[in-house]
């Protein structure tokens, strides 16, 4: 492999001079550019956007899938771009184990003939959580889990490169400052340079060999000799010489002397021109940060979208199985008046959530037997006997509506949600139906759509 070890030490400087700033600014000991109230606000919401998606995605998986073991499988199956297996559900394996049971017991008992009804309810219940599951996984998960894997991965990077570039543009900034402090005490102490025989400290080691020869070796240059033949500030090595004074330090054996005015002007210059290519650089890359950022809202329409499309999945999978249920429900009535005859049971709490303010009661109750009239099963006939219908002298109960009902026909009574209505059973009757009077109308109405009261 070709390492390029010149960009190699170049960032690892650069590395080490972030994580300078970025430690002295922790500690208050360096100056930190301020990002705007407007940008700081799109910060927070992006990262209240990223904390709540990853929640609702969470939970929306274990809602689909409340099973842990099967949700890291499909996670495995999705990391190693492999097609998860069909599954069955638990409605389908209900359906098997009560079909297999009912051919083992007896299909032609009641029992047996009872559990193939259920099992074949079951399955459906089944199949409609299935297309459940997968509506709600395409229209809903899918577009949460590419907003986290892919928008936010985007802004993230894009906001650790605006960090980058503010630490580089903190760090011209303190550059620029001390240059120019520099620069000031430069201008007032003067350009001259002190003699180094003078001013030569006490506490330098001078070997024996080098003590005779101090005047020609260590012989200060003029300043014409340092700018011609040295134009970086170093003179002729001084190997002789070991600093013990901190004000002058001696690097690979070159005695580093005091740089003069028009030197310091240099640095200052080029701190300056440091500074305004590192504030462009953060300009720039706040602009891309902020457009980015100001995308969320976007983001929240596409996930209003996606929250609308996934209720109506919702709300499809649920009157899906309580037709179903209802289904079944009418067919075990019959089943059950056959086996049980002269009793009627009906179940007024359903499994659709209730539209008044009062919470329903479970209203599972035996209605007493009127007298005898003609038989209300065929439609037809039941819209002509209906008005020869006489409420019984006992057993008549009010019923408080829990959601609209709009009549099939001239048999039915419409029902509007919170009113009270009388009740009663005839004989004959279909256990879902009851007979409801409001004033002088009456007609059939549904027993899930009531709520028996005492």
């Amino acid at each position: 492999m070709d390492f390029n070890m010149k960009k190699l030490a170049s960032d690892a400087g650069i590395f080490f001079t972030r994580a300078v700033q970025f430690t002295e600014e922790k500690f208050g000991q360096a100056e930190k550019t301020e990002l705007d109230a407007h940008f700081e606000s799109l910060l927070a919401r992006a990262d209240s956007t990223k904390n709540w998606t990853e929640k609702i995605l969470r939970q929306t998986e274990v809602l689909l899938q409340p099973n842990p073991s099967a949700r890291v499988e499909e996670f495995l199956y999705e990391k190693l771009d492999r097609k998860v297996p069909s599954r069955v559900t638990n409605g389908e394996l209900l359906a098997q184990y009560m079909a297999e049971a009912a051919s083992e017991l007896g299909p032609t008992t009641p029992y047996g003939k009872t559990l193939i009804k259920v099992a074949e309810a079951e399955k459906r219940l089944g199949a409609a959580e299935r297309d459940f599951i997968h509506t709600a996984s395409i229209n809903f998960l899918t577009p949460l889990r590419n907003f986290l894997e892919g928008d936010w991965k985007t802004i993230s990077k894009e906001r650790r490169l605006l960090q980058n570039r503010r630490l580089d543009l903190d760090a011209s900034k303190a550059r620029l400052k001390k240059a120019k402090a520099a620069e000031a005490k430069a201008t007032c102490e003067g350009d001259t340079v002190p003699d180094f025989q003078e001013t030569r400290p006490r506490n330098y080691i001078l070997s024996a060999s080098a003590s005779a020869t101090l005047e020609d070796t260590c012989r200060p240059p003029s300043w014409a000799e340092w700018k011609e033949d040295y134009p970086g500030g170093w003179r002729r090595p001084c190997f002789f010489l070991v600093p013990l004074n901190p004000s002058v330090t001696l690097a690979r054996g070159c005695l580093s002397l005091p740089k003069d005015g028009k030197l310091w002007n240099d640095e200052v210059d080029k701190a300056e021109q440091e500074l305004r290519v590192a504030q462009t650089e953060f300009d720039r890359q706040a602009e891309v940060t902020r457009l980015l950022l100001e995308g969320i809202s976007s983001t929240h329409v596409n996930h209003l979208r996606c929250l609308h499309e996934f209720v109506e999945s919702q709300t499809t999978y649920y009157a899906q199985c309580y037709r179903h249920m209802l289904d079944l429900q009418k067919q075990l009535g019959s089943s059950q008046g056959a086996i049980f005859p002269g009793t009627f049971v009906g179940t007024a709490e359903s499994t659709s959530p209730p539209l008044s303010s009062t919470s329903p009661t479970t209203a599972a109750a035996t209605m007493p037997m009127g007298p005898s009239v003609a038989d209300l099963a065929p439609p037809g006939e039941a819209a002509l006997c209906l008005e020869e219908v006489a409420p019984p002298a006992s057993g008549t109960r009010k019923a408080r509506v829990l959601y609209d009902y709009e009549a099939a026909d001239s048999s039915e009574l419409a029902l509007l949600a919170d009113e009270l209505i009388t009740v009663y059973s005839l004989p004959g009757m279909d256990p879902d139906w009851l007979i409801g009077e409001r004033g002088n109308k009456k007609g059939k109405v549904p027993v899930t759509y009531l709520e028996l009261l005492s």
